[in-house]
């Protein structure tokens, strides 16, 4: 078995790389999960009171107007959009953490293989070091935001209202994970096709051009269009906006897909 892999190669790829589909998957099943949730309470009645004319429902707690019924209720808590924010703003912070996870590998050279920061020039270039850190940090701020804002409540209405699902704010940094993540991702972009750029220019062992699967190479392809190889350091913020329009168009998720 040493000897089998003498030439440095892996018997196994990191969780980031091995473990996409378990990771992203479990993402879009939450996602999915709050599509449903909000379009239960976009087509529920959140009213109060309830009010039911003449031959309505007739229940305890009822008032009787005319022939109808006022009923007093609880449907405009928010605690099942709340909860379902929270457990999507986890799941998106958690597709932002591992692509930052892969962007780290692409710009490690030991684990890599390619060149230090993804560039020809390491020591005098910083290349994709700086955008690493960018992806990081926005990372690590996500773990705050990603805190549940449903588990939280305080009383107002002189405690009448002494429960509610701080919805709003669920809402909120759900907005500022996604923006967060989004960033994240295009980062992630910038250094796949650089770290590409690398890899075509090497020759295999039987002497043929290393080629990427089709939906790698399409994807290449639209990324160099928007965003040239970085060969040495520059202001990188355009490159970044260009990534980041791809990915929130969804532009480039749809060229593949084709």
């Amino acid at each position: 078995m040493a000897s089998h892999h003498a030439d440095r190669h892996k018997v196994q790829d990191p969780y980031s790389l091995r473990c996409v589909p378990q990771v992203h998957g479990a993402v879009v099943d939450a996602l999915d999960y709050l599509r449903r949730v909000l379009d239960v309470e976009l087509n529920s009645a959140t009213d109060n009171p309830l009010v039911f004319p003449e031959g309505g429902v007739a229940d305890s707690g009822t008032a009787a107007t005319g022939g109808g019924r006022v009923i007093s209720g609880g449907n405009f808590h928010g605690e099942p959009v709340a909860l379902a924010l929270d457990f999507a703003k986890i799941a998106i912070a958690e597709l932002g953490a591992i692509s930052e996870r892969r962007t780290a590998l692409l710009t490690d050279a030991k684990l890599s293989g390619l060149p230090p920061f993804l560039t020809a020039g390491s020591g005098l270039d910083s290349g994709m070091m700086l955008l690493q850190y960018t992806a990081a940090a926005l990372v690590s701020e996500n773990k705050v935001l990603a805190h549940p804002a449903s588990v939280d409540s305080i009383p107002t209405s002189a405690n009448q209202e002494d429960h509610v699902s701080m919805g709003s704010i669920a809402a909120r940094h759900a907005r500022l994970v996604e923006a967060n993540v989004e960033r994240v991702l295009a980062i992630e972009l910038l250094c796949a096709a650089q770290g590409l750029d690398f890899r075509l220019a090497e020759v295999s062992d039987r002497g043929a051009p290393v080629q990427p699967g089709t939906g790698v190479a399409v994807a290449h392809r639209r990324i160099r269009s928007v965003v040239a190889h970085l060969d040495h350091d520059r202001e990188q913020a355009p490159d970044l906006a260009a990534a980041l329009e791809l990915v929130r168009t969804g532009a480039l998720a749809e060229l593949v897909e084709d």
